[in-house]
């Protein structure tokens, strides 16, 4: 790309964010970063140490030692050194990421670091404060959503294509409660940005969305390859 652009995804779980966010990398040659990965990396280094998910200053402790890599355009992750990729996708790990990513100093922490890997480098971020916290003067910002059943039902192949089994009802009722955390939390909660571009994805493939977005980023930046 001729210049430095920022973009901005966020929306809920299983809105589609990490799968688009990955494949609009890929088209503009940008690094995809999964800022969900690091705080569920945080979460499990709380659940492998023993830390309390409500001890704030030991949360940040860890935050700040966590030594986040991310390899093939975001596809893989390393946590000091570890290759934790599959471990940080469990529900356990999941639950805790929901309850970590409400901690004010973990997000701190975690934001600076988020912002130092967009500073180096174009990126495509996504996550649930992306364009009005982190980057709040990002290039392009998409709040991607989709209907609660359709979510559920996502997250449910996501998990199966992993061997995890879990009951539908169950699904729902943790999306419907992560839901609930991520839009009240004090600090840094779920909202769609003033600018940003509102995108329903329940009834859309994934190559329609990418076309979609691709198309917003060509209009608003000029640098986006042709789809």
């Amino acid at each position: 790309m001729s210049k430095k652009i920022v973009v901005a995804i966020d929306g809920p779980a299983g809105s589609g964010k990490s799968t688009i966010a990955r494949r609009l990398a890929a088209r503009l040659g940008c690094i995809y970063i999964d800022t969900g990965a690091m705080y569920r990396a945080v979460g499990l280094m709380a659940l492998r140490s023993g830390v309390a998910l409500s001890d704030e200053s030991k949360l940040e402790s860890l935050a700040r030692s966590a030594d986040i890599e991310f390899l093939d355009n975001g596809t893989r992750l390393k946590l000091n050194g570890e290759e934790v990729t599959a471990a940080i996708r469990t529900p356990e790990v999941s639950e805790a990421a929901s309850k970590v990513s409400a901690v004010p100093a973990v997000r701190r922490v975690l934001v600076e670091k988020q912002r130092e890997m967009g500073a180096r480098s174009s990126v495509v971020m996504e996550g649930r404060d992306i364009g009005t916290v982190v980057f709040p003067n990002a290039d392009v910002k998409v709040f991607l959503d989709a209907k609660p059943e359709v979510r559920t039902t996502r997250r449910l192949k996501e998990w199966a294509e992993k061997g995890q089994a879990a009951e539908p009802q169950q699904v729902a009722s943790e999306m419907d409660e992560r839901d609930r955390r991520d839009r009240t939390r004090a600090d840094s909660p779920l909202l769609q940005a003033p600018d940003a571009v509102y995108l329903d994805t329940s009834d859309m493939t994934l190559d329609e969305v990418e076309a979609w977005i691709l198309k917003l980023i060509r209009d608003r930046t000029s640098n986006g390859k042709e789809a």
